[in-house]
């Protein structure tokens, strides 16, 4: 801590930057970095190397690609046996894109494992690639590509590839020296430098631009550098000056010369978020410098060859032997440790310092900051330089302050000491050396907790992953739950061990935790070729729902249909059948219906309504007899011709007859006894007799005075004598032929009485007709006739005769106040007797 500023290096005034070395490293690289392919990924991720073999002397001796976590141990590394490699990059999820030379991208996880490939057009194939870059902006992972012809193509998405070839710039003779893709309105350009002139390639046109307050002096672009955001440019020219301004070209931050003319290396942005100062990071051999909107640079010598990879909030620099970084030094470490500060954050920490001591200066100090009111943001500010820390003795020397600060406050919230906590023993967890992600607290939150969960998993750190979980208490679905679903998903490809020890360890780790998918496991199992693995972990997955599908992929249909059937769920069912039957052939799928009772009725009933064909073979193959004629019979209906309708029918008839259904048999006999006559009928009388019931049939008849025909109908069919006399004297009612309705009264003895008569004369309003019929009603109903023909005298009477008390009250109820008092005065009398009695 006494010699905590001995690295601080001053650009400016205000700003200090320093490097810090993050690994040593031990990876036992024989080439220079200059001989390898490289590539880094942001966020202190892996490393990448082609080592080209230069110095490898045997014939035939392939390059190697190896990947290397940030701490430099070796991930994996594998033999390559593609095409002639241009450029490697990684993608946001951590994916190796190897780009070669035929414009051919494939596509490999951190452990060297191929996952696929994608071309970038027959453009690039048959021009081949010169110059590629890796890029990434807010609509995912893109690459760019310069062709032998001189001209780009770009692809903004790799996930969603969409290839665009940029319009061709004028007068390009030679690849230009330096070029750069940027992201500007949601809109991906390509800059390129030719002599002392930049182009910008949109999708439609290529315009010259001009950076602002450029030195007339200034000879042709060499370099440029995008900053980390896409916000900020830098470029370098021949004569050694370094021009740096927004990405747009608007504004100029500044210009520094560097004095020395020949290109750099590398040429990258080193800008903490939020800054004031903007500096750019160059390299040339053995030389590191860092220029920004000051007079002077800093100077740093390189021992080794060295590779830079820009960060959010800085710069890592990659050797043989070490990996450092490179950063500006944040406001609130500047207050606290700079060299005779009277920040409030810097006597806080002196004044816990002096009471581990226990001196009597800590009381002054404390004193001095309390006089000020400034207490809070002292504790505020030793909490925030906390987490900008890599040495977990400085952070606990800082949270001590911090702590030691807070027991003097009222009401200081603990919620950011507790997570600044948290977030500093996460990030000293993943920088240890055996894991090797050196994040920075900056870089922490702009990745968040999931996306570092994500990539530990992708290491398969999975115990790691899973302490975090639980230390940040993480909810089970977020966390380990879909931790434990990744370790799973990896587990069954691991092929030393039996399906039966990798399903039972994945089910004793696993268990039933919430948000766990064990169809999502097999689906794994089985895309790895291990089908009897996948169907093991279904047995544990206890959705019907999640098993059928990937059974059904499986070719494994009548453990799906069981599995269906056992869920209930008859969409389910239906969903196998149908699969089942574009499987199989039409025998066999039968016969698999023939076991399954539940699924056999329920495609019964979807062919009921879509295939009645296939219905119809099915009750051929059951023997069904019945079933065939109900179906015969609902399809003679659907049909129009009246032949047609007969032959359903009559085939409808055999099957009853083998049914041994005599109703069914004898009932189909009758209508096509009917259809017949109707037909006849309707031929003959020139009206439409077609599709009527017999009784409608008959009721028709009478009404268009075909009595002896409507006879013949009732002796034919055997009408009950009751139902014909009813329909007759309805239809005569109808027609209005009453005299035909007396001659008909009179031709016998009325099965159904006379009261119908009257009810029915009544109905069609005519009382003359109805008192004809009236007194041949039999006692027990006489009184209700008369009432219905309105003739109240006589059912006063009859009533009085019958000694009915309820008939002489239903008599009173009709008697009105005036004309009838005579005859209600008499049922009065007549009751009051019988009441007595």
């Amino acid at each position: 801590m006494d010699c905590y500023t001995a690295n601080w290096n001053p650009l400016g005034e205000e700003t200090f930057y320093r490097k810090l070395e993050l690994y040593s490293m031990e990876w036992g690289l024989r080439e220079d970095l200059r001989d390898c392919v490289v590539a880094a990924a942001p966020y202190g991720g892996p490393i990448a190397l082609l080592r080209n073999s230069r110095r490898d002397k045997t014939p035939g001796a392939r390059p190697i690609l190896e990947i290397y976590s940030a701490s430099g141990l070796l991930l994996a590394s594998v033999p390559w046996k593609s095409g002639h490699l241009v450029h490697l990059g990684w993608t946001a999820g951590e994916d190796l894109l190897c780009i070669q030379e035929d414009g051919t991208v494939l596509v490999y996880n951190l452990f060297c494992e191929f996952k696929r490939h994608f071309s970038m057009g027959n453009e690039v194939l048959q021009n081949h690639v010169l110059e590629a870059q890796v890029f990434h902006t807010e609509f995912g992972t893109g690459v760019a590509i310069l062709t032998g012809a001189l001209r780009f193509s770009l692809a903004t998405n790799i996930d969603d590839l969409k290839l665009r070839r940029l319009p061709e710039v004028p007068g390009l003779q030679k690849p230009p020296p330096c070029w750069a893709v940027l992201s500007q309105d949601r809109v991906t350009v390509v800059l390129l430098a030719v002599g002392q002139e930049l182009f910008l390639l949109d999708n439609t046109s290529c315009s010259v631009v001009s950076p602002p307050g450029l030195s007339p002096s200034a000879g042709p672009f060499l370099h440029m550098a995008v900053s980390f955001t896409h916000r900020h440019l830098a470029l370098f020219c021949d004569t050694g000056t370094v021009w740096m301004g927004t990405a747009s070209l608007k504004e100029k931050f500044c210009e520094f010369n560097t004095g020395i003319r020949s290109s750099p290396k590398q040429m990258v942005w080193c800008t903490r978020p939020r800054s004031r100062q903007r500096a750019v990071v160059l390299a040339w051999e053995r030389q590191l410098m860092v220029v920004g909107n000051s007079s002077e640079c800093i100077r740093f010598v390189l021992d080794e060859d060295s590779h830079l990879v820009p960060e959010l909030d800085g710069v890592r620099i990659l050797s043989r032997s070490s990996h450092e970084f490179l950063h500006e030094i944040p406001e609130a470490s500047q207050e606290i440790f700079r060299i005779a500060s009277m920040a409030p954050g810097a006597l806080l920490l002196e004044a816990q310092k002096e009471y581990e001591k226990e001196s009597q200066k800590a009381d002054e100090y404390l004193r001095e900051i309390r006089e000020q009111q400034l207490l809070p943001e002292a504790v505020g500010q030793c909490i925030e330089a906390a987490g900008y820390e890599h040495e977990p003795e400085t952070q606990k020397s800082l949270l001590r302050a911090a702590s030691f600060g807070k027991c003097f406050l009222d009401k200081f919230p603990p919620e950011g000491f507790v997570r600044m906590c948290q977030d500093l023993r996460v990030l000293n967890a993943v920088r240890d050396y055996q894991i090797g992600i050196p994040l920075t607290f900056t870089q922490y939150k702009q990745l968040t907790i999931e996306v570092l969960l994500d990539r530990l998993v992708l290491r398969r750190l999975y115990p790691l992953a899973i302490r975090i979980c639980e230390f940040l208490r993480l909810p089970e679905i977020q966390g380990v739950s879909r931790i434990l679903a990744h370790w799973a998903c990896y587990k069954v490809q691991q092929k030393d061990k039996s399906d039966e020890e990798v399903a039972q360890a994945i089910n004793q780790k696993l268990g039933d935790t919430a948000g766990i998918s064990y169809s999502d496991i097999a689906t794994r199992a089985y895309d790895c070729g291990r089908a009897e693995l996948a169907i093991r972990l279904l047995e544990y997955e206890p959705r019907s729902g999640e098993q059928v599908p990937l059974l059904l992929k499986m070719k494994r249909s009548k453990l799906a249909l069981g599995k269906a059937i056992e869920s209930g769920d008859t969409d389910l069912v239906y969903t196998v059948v149908l699969h089942l039957k574009n499987e199989l052939n039409r025998g066999t799928f039968f016969m698999t219906l023939q076991n399954q009772p539940v699924a056999l009725s329920l495609y019964r009933q979807f062919c009921r309504h879509q295939e009645r064909e296939t219905l119809k073979d099915l009750y051929n193959q059951d023997d069904n007899h019945q079933e065939l004629g109900n179906l015969h019979v609902q399809s003679g209906y659907g049909e129009k011709r009246i032949e047609g309708r007969v032959a359903s029918l009559q085939s409808a008839l055999d099957e009853f007859y083998k049914a041994k259904n005599d109703f069914a048999a004898k009932a189909t006999e009758e209508q096509i006894k009917l259809l017949r006559l109707q037909r006849h009928l309707q031929e003959e009388l020139d009206k439409p007799y077609l599709d009527l019931s017999l009784h409608d049939t008959v009721a028709t008849l009478i009404l268009d005075g075909h009595h002896k025909r409507a006879e013949q109908l009732y002796r034919d069919f055997r009408i009950p004598d009751k139902r014909y006399w009813w329909l007759k004297i309805n239809a005569l009612a109808t027609r209005g032929d009453w005299e035909e309705i007396e001659k008909f009264s009179k031709s016998k003895k009325s099965p159904i009485g006379y009261l119908p008569f009257v009810e029915v004369a009544v109905k069609h309003h005519n009382r003359y007709e109805a008192r004809k019929y009236a007194p041949r009603v039999p006692p027990e109903q006489r009184v209700k006739a008369f009432v219905l023909v309105g003739d109240l005298e006589q059912a006063a009477e009859a009533a009085i005769e019958r000694k009915n008390e309820a008939e002489m009250s239903l008599v009173l109820s009709r008697c009105s106040a005036g004309t009838d008092s005579a005859v209600a005065e008499k049922l009065n009398r007549a009751r009051a007797q019988l009441l007595k009695k």
